[in-house]
C-alpha cells in the first residue's frame, strides 16, 4: 500500500515543479527501508555461506573464464512438456515443464523444488516462428511469477515477437518449503540460482534455434534478471539482441554497497565464517565475536564471492551492437557508474536511460523497455 501511495504521488508531483529525480530516488530509498531495514521479516543469507556448496560453486564459476562461450555447446537438450492455458484467434499461451539442464552435482546441491523448471510461452499464431523473434525473459529479485513478464511481452506479439518466461529456482513453484519470500537462506543459494538459471536459459535458446525454429532470438530481464541476461548473450556462440534491464554489473553492488546490505544477515554470516574457521560444529555469538572475525571481513569475503558475477569478466557477445542496456537516472539500487561499466566492458553496445528510480521504472517504462527489444532484434 505505502509503494502505491508513493507512485500516486509520483503521478501527481508530475504536475508541479519539483525535483522529480529526487523523488525518485527517495521512493527507492522509502521502498527499501520498508523491505529491508524494518527487520520485519527475515533477512537474506540467515542460514550462512552454504559450506561445501559454495565451495563447489566458486569452483564452477570460475571453470567459465576465460574461455566461456566454447564451454559446454551444444547445451543439454530440453523436451518440454507443454498444456495450453488459453487461446485467442490470434494468439496461444502455453505452458512447459522440463528437467534442469544443470551439472548433476548442481542438481545434488538444489532443493527438490527446483529441480523441475518450468516456462510460459506466449505466441502470436498467424506467423512461422522462422518469420518472428522470441526473446526469454528472465526473472528480477522477488519476480516469482509469469504474469509481470507477460505484460511486458504480450504488446510485442504486434511485432511477431513470441514471449517464453522462465520461472527461476528458488522462486515461484520452484522455492523450496523452508525459504521466506525471496530472502535466499545461504551465498551458495545465490550463485546456485544464477548457474541454473544461465544453464537452463541457453538450453532455451537451442530448443528455440533447432527444435522450434526460430529466426531471430533475444534475452532480457530486470535487475538480477538482467545480470543472468547479460551473462546467457554474452556465451551464447551467435548473435542474439541482450538486453540487461535496470542490471548492475555485478551482484556485489546491491548486496555490499546498496540497499540489500540492510537485509543481509552479518552476524550470521559471521557465526559461520567463525564455525568453519575453528573447526567445530557449532558457535555461540559471543564466541564468534571472541574469534577475531569481524563483519568487515565478512563483507570482503561476501564482495569476493559475489565478484564470480561480475558481467564485465565475460566475453563480449558475438553482436554488440545488438546490446542494449536501460538504466534509470536516479536509481536507488543501481548506480548509474555500475551500468557504464557495462557499457565500457562491451564496446558497441548501447545504453539508453529512462527517467526514474529503480522501482518507479518497473511500471512507469514498460514501452521503453519494449523499444529496447524491438531496436535490438532488428540490428541481428
Amino acid at each position: 500500500m505505502l509503494l502505491l501511495a508513493a507512485l500516486e504521488l509520483l503521478h501527481s508531483l508530475n504536475m508541479v515543479s519539483v525535483n522529480l529525480g529526487l523523488v525518485h530516488y527517495v521512493l527507492d530509498h522509502i521502498y527499501g527501508t520498508v523491505l529491508h531495514r524494518t527487520k520485519l521479516g527475515t533477512p537474506f543469507f540467515s542460514k550462512g555461506w552454504g559450506g561445501t556448496k559454495l565451495d563447489l560453486l566458486e569452483k564452477m564459476v570460475k571453470q567459465l573464464f576465460p574461455e566461456a562461450r566454447s564451454q559446454n555447446w551444444p547445451p543439454t537438450a530440453v523436451q518440454p512438456m507443454w498444456k495450453t492455458i488459453w487461446e485467442t484467434k490470434s494468439s496461444c499461451l502455453r505452458e512447459g515443464v522440463f528437467r534442469t539442464t544443470c551439472d548433476p552435482r548442481l542438481i545434488e546441491a538444489l532443493p527438490p523444488e527446483s529441480h523441475n523448471a518450468r516456462v510460459a510461452f506466449l505466441t502470436p499464431k498467424s506467423v512461422s516462428p522462422e518469420k518472428m523473434a522470441c526473446v526469454i525473459h528472465l526473472a528480477g529479485t522477488g519476480d516469482h511469477s509469469f504474469e509481470r513478464r507477460l505484460r511486458l511481452g504480450g504488446p510485442l506479439l504486434k511485432d511477431n515477437i513470441a514471449t517464453m518466461v522462465l520461472e527461476s529456482p528458488y522462486y515461484g513453484q520452484r522455492r523450496p518449503s523452508m525459504q521466506h519470500g525471496s530472502k535466499l537462506q545461504c551465498v551458495s543459494d545465490l550463485l546456485l540460482l544464477g548457474k541454473a538459471t544461465i544453464d537452463e536459459a541457453r538450453s532455451l535458446l537451442y530448443w528455440l534455434q533447432n527444435e522450434a525454429g526460430y529466426g531471430k532470438m533475444g534475452i532480457c530481464g530486470l535487475s538480477m534478471g538482467g545480470v543472468h541476461a547479460a551473462m546467457v548473450g554474452s556465451l551464447h556462440p551467435t548473435p542474439i539482441a541482450t538486453l540487461p534491464f535496470l542490471a548492475p554489473h555485478s551482484a556485489v553492488v546491491p548486496f555490499c554497497d546498496g540497499l540489500y546490505r540492510h537485509a543481509t544477515a552479518w552476524d550470521a554470516l559471521r557465526k559461520d565464517a567463525a564455525t568453519l574457521a575453528q573447526d567445530v560444529t557449532s558457535l555461540t555469538e559471543d564466541a564468534a565475536q571472541k574469534s577475531g572475525i569481524t563483519i568487515e571481513q565478512v563483507r570482503e569475503r561476501l564482495r569476493s564471492v559475489l565478484s564470480l558475477t561480475d558481467v564485465t569478466r565475460f566475453p563480449v557477445p558475438k553482436n554488440p551492437q545488438a546490446v542494449i542496456f536501460v538504466g534509470a537516472t536516479d536509481d536507488g539500487y543501481i548506480p548509474k557508474h555500475s551500468i557504464m561499466e557495462l557499457q565500457k566492458a562491451w564496446p558497441g553496445s548501447e545504453v539508453r536511460w529512462v527517467t526514474g528510480g529503480h522501482v518507479s521504472s518497473f511500471f512507469l517504462h514498460n514501452d521503453a523497455f519494449r523499444k529496447a527489444i524491438v531496436d535490438a532484434l532488428d540490428r541481428l
